[in-house]
């Protein structure tokens, strides 16, 4: 802000910025007495020019002479030799004009220190005017972004006495918030002002907020808002708007909520930077009610939005359907002459579709005479999703009339007749497509291939994708993974295998389930090596397939009894940080026991328990077996007490292959343990346990080494595994 002077002076009129002299100025005394240094000033580069002046300034020395001189003379050194020259001189004395000159010169060159010498002996010969012209300094170094220049004259100026108004200090702590100064700097301001005895207004305590937050200060910030009214202060529009605004930045969004709160009851009057500011923060954080309030206190105060703050206030609305603010919102904002943009229309269609309320929506079409097509496609979705069919029909009629359709429009109705499976509609809906000068496009033939698939007609569903694949066209994901599962159901395996090769060969993915059903399909037919050809092209068109598709596949190798693959496979599990379900422990477990791989079968079943992953009871008795027939139930007995704590897994055909494989390991106080638990639930050994305990005494303990149940080296098994794995490949 600029300084006002009370009475106007011969120095304030417009002039130039000097280039600071590299030479180094020492503080002189401007007395009388004062004495020239040339070590300090070197010759000025134009001598002659120099003397010119003193020739002509010998005959006519005074001030406004010197001061004429000085504002045409370009080097620094030169104006501060001539300054001193003049002060030299019998009968002249400088004046405030003379003084503001050469303090001028040094403060815009830089040369503080120098500025400073003359600006202390400006105030200390207190020549009339010396008040003003201070204060014009102060303002023009402000103006020429010589923050620490105007700085030092208000310490001069205050410390001879001078008065200084509030508005000067608030230029001058403005300023330094502006250009990001140390708060030191701020204080030094401010304690000036307190010396002088100068009362703050809101507006210097505003800056001094901005300059703590700006110095990471932030509760000493909030402490200055709160304790504002003890020092005869109101908050205004400016102060909200920075400690909202610094709440915000901090996410400490509850208590910018309250601040908002205490502007609504203090009933301020908020200007535009405060809306601009504060209605963008509440819709980024998802806060309508609050932006919408704002928004309502800008009209009625007679503040004009732009169209940011509509626009976002519009897209916060829409977020949240709030559709009666949203239109007054749209009606304010064409009524201020504010274009809104097309997408906005878009949204407000989505609002009234979300509420259901179809028929307010062609209202609202109608009645703000909007033609944007995206508009009406919205609407168009709209019916079809509350089936309201006969409404789309007759709006499609509408648009193609009125030339609002275009192929997406038609697109919208085919693709919901499609997937209801109403085939004889789309035909007709077809024709007309055609008749409206609209070409069928790739969403089309997608719809139409969805269509096919739910009226079971896969063959002719692949005569379409077979036009799409001519035209190098792509079917949408959607249509692709109904596709791909209509063909699997229909036991069209390799037909799905070779929309997967031409879609995967172009980057597209396939939903996971819809990937797994077809490596099912394919694995039934025999072909799982080709299924696995299929995962290495899903991974590299970015389909996901999980341990259920891995499932499968070993499923259909031991089918084929290639067990041997099956650790190439588990490689390639642990190489991905694949989670084994049920059924890939299972098939592992059973291969690892056709393989001789014992402590890879008792490592795998002590995993799938320790993940909480309980076969059931016929596939328990498979697992035992599998462990049994290698005499190494013993080394899972940790696993078979955590199913029995948790579950009731173990039937008396699991609990009989415990009790004699562990008898015949030598385990008998074990086995013996087991039997307990069979007879107290009222079950009868089989045959072959109970001939294995005839004439054994089944409460004799056991001398046997103690073995910890689970004690494996699961690392170094599973590194094995891999190492062993991928040795395979």
């Amino acid at each position: 802000m600029a300084l006002k002077l009370r009475r106007p002076l011969a120095f304030s009129k417009r002039f130039p910025i000097w280039v600071a002299s590299t030479a180094y100025l020492s503080s002189i005394s401007c007395a009388k007495t004062i004495e020239l240094h040339p070590e300090n000033h070197p010759d000025p580069p134009s001598l002659s020019e120099y003397e010119l002046n003193i020739q002509s300034l010998k005959t006519k020395l005074v001030p406004d002479n010197l001061a004429r001189v000085l504002d045409n003379t370009d080097d620094l050194s030169s104006a501060v030799k001539l300054f001193k020259w003049a002060s030299l001189q019998k009968r002249f004395t400088h004046t405030a004009e003379t003084y503001f000159k050469i303090v001028l010169k040094l403060g815009l060159a830089g040369n503080v220190k120098e500025m400073e010498g003359f600006c202390h002996h400006m105030v200390k010969d207190r020549c009339p005017g010396v008040g003003e012209a201070l204060l014009e300094l102060i303002d023009v170094f402000v103006r020429h972004g010589r923050v620490s220049e105007a700085v030092r004259v208000l310490v001069n100026m205050t410390a001879g006495g001078y008065r200084v108004s509030v508005e000067t200090f608030n230029v001058l702590l403005g300023a330094l918030v502006k250009e990001k100064r140390d708060f030191r700097d701020m204080v030094l301001v401010y304690k000036e002002m307190v010396k002088a005895g100068v009362l703050p207004t809101v507006e210097t305590l505003n800056y001094l907020i901005e300059g703590l937050l700006e110095s990471d200060r932030f509760e000493s910030a909030l402490d200055q808002y709160r304790r504002m009214r003890k020092k005869g202060c109101s908050p205004n529009s400016r102060t909200f708007e920075i400690i909202i605004q610094a709440l915000f930045a901090k996410d400490r969004m509850d208590e910018a909520v309250v601040v908002l709160s205490e502007m609504f009851e203090l009933d301020c009057q908020l200007d535009l930077s405060f809306y601009t500011c504060i209605i963008p923060l509440l819709c980024r954080e998802n806060k309508p009610a609050e932006g919408i309030r704002l928004f309502k206190m800008m009209r009625a105060s007679d503040v004009m939005p732009d169209s940011r703050i509509c626009g976002v206030l519009l897209q916060c609305l829409c977020k949240n359907l709030y559709l009666v603010d949203l239109i007054k919102v749209l009606e304010d904002m064409i009524e201020t002459g504010l274009t809104p943009p097309s997408h906005v229309f878009v949204d407000v269609m989505n609002v009234f579709c979300t509420l259901g309320k179809i028929d307010d929506a062609l209202k609202f079409l109608e009645d703000k005479h909007i033609r944007e097509t995206s508009a009406y496609n919205v609407l168009l979705e709209g019916c079809c999703n509350t089936g309201t069919i006969t409404i789309a029909k007759d709006l499609l009629v509408e648009m193609s009339e009125r030339n609002l359709a275009d192929c997406n429009s038609w697109n919208i109705l085919i693709r919901w007749l499609c997937e209801n499976a109403r085939i004889r509609e789309v035909f007709e809906l077809l024709g007309r497509m055609v008749v409206s000068f609209s070409i069928p496009d790739c969403a089309t033939y997608s719809a139409l291939v969805v269509g096919n698939c739910r009226i079971s007609n896969h063959r002719k569903a692949l005569d379409i994708f077979q036009h799409v694949r001519a035209k190098y066209w792509l079917l949408d994901p959607t249509s692709y993974s109904e596709f791909v599962n209509g063909l699997c159901l229909e036991k069209m395996a390799r037909e799905a295998a070779d929309v997967f090769y031409y879609m995967s060969s172009n980057g597209c993915s396939l939903q996971s389930s819809s990937f797994n059903m077809l490596i099912k399909g394919i694995c039934e037919t025999g072909k799982v090596i080709e299924a696995i050809r299929l995962l290495k092209l899903a991974y590299y068109s970015g389909t996901f397939y999980t341990s259920s598709t891995y499932s499968t596949i070993l499923i259909g190798l031991s089918r084929l009894d290639k067990t041997k693959e099956h650790m190439i496979i588990l490689s390639k599990m642990l190489v991905e940080g694949c989670n084994f379900d049920l059924d890939a422990y299972c098939i592992l477990i059973q291969s690892m026991s056709e393989q001789n791989r014992v402590k890879e079968c008792v490592l795998l079943f002590s995993m799938m328990v320790s993940k909480g992953l309980e076969p059931d009871s016929e596939r328990l008795v498979s697992l035992l077996s599998c462990i049994d027939k290698h005499s190494q139930l013993h080394r899972i007995l940790g696993s078979i007490h955590n199913l029995i704590r948790n579950s009731e897994v173990l039937n008396s055909t699991a609990y009989n292959i415990l009790i004699h494989g562990l008898w015949k390991e030598g385990y008998k106080h074990d086995a013996s343990r087991f039997l307990d638990m069979i007879l107290e639930k009222g079950w009868v050994p089989d045959a072959k346990t109970h001939a294995l305990l005839i004439g054994s005494a089944v409460s004799d303990e056991v001398d046997r080494k103690s073995l910890d149940y689970d004690t494996i080296s699961g690392q170094d098994t599973v590194s094995n595994i891999l190492a062993e794995g991928l040795d395979a490949t």
